[in-house]
């Protein structure tokens, strides 16, 4: 496969990936990732992108409860 962003070689390694959104940081550690062999740029294949978002958006939903429980005390 080859870079999008320099046309390098991309390789199959595991990387951690960061987040921030709606005043939290998450960083999930051992995601698989194609990297740019070149200029070290991660690229993660669909299905991955959407196993993120989806644990995102589980945050996110536990964080909208804690609002509530918050304003309720």
């Amino acid at each position: 496969m080859e870079c999008i962003y320099c046309k390098g070689t991309l390789v199959r390694k595991r990387v951690s990936y960061t987040a921030t959104r709606k005043g939290y940081h998450l960083i999930i550690d051992d995601v698989p990732a194609w990297v740019c062999e070149q200029c070290g740029e991660p690229l993660f294949d669909e299905e991955t992108v959407d196993t993120v978002q989806e644990m995102l958006r589980g945050v996110d939903a536990r964080l909208e409860r804690l609002a509530v429980l918050s304003a309720v005390a």
